[in-house]
């Protein structure tokens, strides 16, 4: 079956919780990180999900590999950005980590089959 929408792919899906976790997870950090950490960490989060969205239209192949990258590299961001909010003790970012973990390796295999294909 092929996706009508990015809403029916894993990727985006997984990614999407994602978000929502780093939401969550950042409305306990201190009222002074709300225009530094707080909002670098969404916008980070954001991009993931929405690149992918954005990609998942372009016609061309290097074109949705070029937004796809882009997540990639949202997600390397929010990568520091967990262990940041760790070593200030903003709260405990394993749960966090393993469903980055999770995206990361699905957009890769995404991307590669992708790449496979033409």
């Amino acid at each position: 079956m092929t996706s009508k929408t990015f809403e029916d792919v894993g990727v985006w899906r997984e990614a999407h919780e994602f978000v929502l976790g780093i939401y969550k997870f950042s409305e306990a950090f201190p009222r002074h990180e709300a225009y530094g950490l707080t909002s670098q960490f969404r916008r980070a989060a954001v991009s993931v999900p929405a690149n992918f969205a954005e990609g998942f239209r372009k016609v061309s192949v290097a074109d949705k590999l070029r937004f796809y990258n882009i997540a990639q590299g949202s997600l390397e961001e929010c990568r520091y950005y967990l262990i940041l909010a760790r070593d200030l003790g903003y709260g405990d970012v394993e749960t966090l980590k393993k469903k980055l973990e999770s995206v990361s390796k699905l957009l890769s295999a995404y991307i590669e089959a992708m790449r496979r294909r033409s």
